[in-house]
C-alpha cells in the first residue's frame, strides 16, 4: 500500500524544473495541437483580469496569459521552478512568489481568475474540499477558475502505474533524465468523475476532455 509523500513530489518537481517543459514539446501533432487550442481558449479567457497562478512550474501557462492579462502573480513552491519562470519574457506586469497552494499568503480574495495548470492530478481525492475552499477563498465576485491536466497516456514501461493507497489515489513511476526514480501521485479522470468531483461545489461552465488533456472552467456556485 502507498501513501503520499508530498517531500518527495516537491523533489521530484524541484529536480525536473530545467527539464520540466518537455511535456509541452512531445513529438506529437495531436497533443501539440490540444495544448495550442487551450492557450488560445486561456488567451481570451483571461483578457483584462488579474491572474493568480498557483503551481506556475517554469511558467508555460504564465507566458501564456500575460499576453491579455491585467496583471499576473505566478506562484509555486518550488525556487527551481520560479527560476526557470523568471528566465522568460512576459507582457504584463509579472510578480513571482513562492508559496504553498495550500498556504497562500493572501488574507482575501486577490484575483479575477486562477489558474492551476497540471496540479490536480497529484491532488490527494481525500482532500479536494480543503483545495476547493482554498480556491474560491481567492477569487473577486464572479471569478473565475481555470485548470487543465493529463488524461491517461499511451506511455512505456517507465510510465507503469504502480499502486493505489487507502484513498483510491493512484501511484506511478517518473524519471528524471539521468534516470533517477520516483513515485508519485498522479490521478486520472473521465469526463463523468470530473463531472461529479466537480458539480457540488462549482458552477462548470466549460469542460473539455480531449484525447491527451481535459480543461475546465469553474465559477462559485450560484
Amino acid at each position: 500500500m502507498f501513501e503520499n509523500d508530498l517531500d518527495k513530489q516537491n523533489e521530484y518537481y524541484s529536480k525536473r524544473a530545467s527539464e520540466y517543459e518537455q511535456i509541452y514539446y512531445r513529438d506529437n501533432k495531436e497533443r501539440r495541437q490540444e495544448i495550442e487550442d487551450d492557450v488560445e481558449r486561456l488567451k481570451v479567457l483571461a483578457k483584462g483580469k488579474s491572474v493568480l497562478e498557483l503551481a506556475c512550474g517554469t511558467g508555460y501557462w504564465t507566458t501564456q496569459v500575460s499576453e491579455t492579462a491585467l496583471s499576473v502573480i505566478a506562484t509555486d513552491f518550488s525556487d527551481e521552478m520560479i527560476v526557470e519562470a523568471k528566465k522568460k519574457e512576459y507582457h504584463c506586469p509579472i510578480q513571482f512568489m513562492q508559496a504553498d497552494l495550500h498556504h497562500l499568503p493572501f488574507a482575501e480574495p486577490s484575483c479575477d481568475l486562477l489558474l492551476l495548470g497540471f496540479w490536480f492530478s497529484h491532488e490527494p481525492c481525500q482532500d479536494y474540499e480543503k483545495l476547493f475552499k482554498t480556491l474560491l477563498g481567492q477569487i473577486k465576485t464572479h471569478g473565475k477558475i481555470w485548470m487543465i491536466d493529463n488524461n491517461p497516456p499511451a506511455e512505456g514501461d517507465k510510465f507503469q502505474a504502480v499502486g493505489k493507497d487507502a484513498h483510491g489515489n493512484n501511484y506511478k513511476r517518473r524519471f528524471l533524465d539521468d534516470d533517477t526514480e520516483y513515485k508519485i501521485l498522479k490521478n486520472y479522470f473521465s469526463k463523468e468523475s470530473l463531472r461529479e468531483i466537480f458539480e457540488p461545489y462549482f458552477e462548470i461552465e466549460s469542460l473539455i476532455h480531449n484525447k491527451y488533456y481535459w480543461s475546465t472552467v469553474l465559477s462559485a456556485k450560484r
